[in-house]
């Protein structure tokens, strides 16, 4: 019997967009990547003064071969899900929505 593991996905939340609701959100994370069927490998948290959010963002996603981050809305994204779609499906909360990367094609190169 062959077994198949998870896909994997990161949790990832601005702490001062969460503010004070910021353990509910990773509470609401965790459980929307258990219902889709996620391992959630961590949890990544970071605020306003974080230089290059979303460049570290990538890299995690990279170093942990992730499928999907999933965050509590688009505002945690500093309006760079295009970017980050290039890399992983992106999956928000609230509303409960996939950007998915094949709904994203890459640009061929002409040849």
């Amino acid at each position: 019997m062959v077994t198949t593991a998870n896909p994997t996905a990161l949790g990832y939340v601005r702490s001062d967009i969460s503010g004070p609701q910021q353990a509910w959100d990773e509470t609401q994370i965790r459980s929307l990547a258990k219902r889709l069927g996620y391992d959630l490998v961590t949890m990544i948290a970071f605020d306003a003064d974080t230089d290059y959010r979303i460049d570290q963002l990538e890299t995690a996603v990279k170093i942990n071969d992730a499928e999907a981050v999933i965050t509590p809305s688009l505002d945690h994204l500093d309006d760079s899900v295009d970017l980050l779609v290039k890399s992983c499906d992106v999956i928000t909360v609230r509303p409960e929505n996939t950007y998915a990367r094949w709904a994203f094609p890459k640009a061929q190169a002409d040849g």
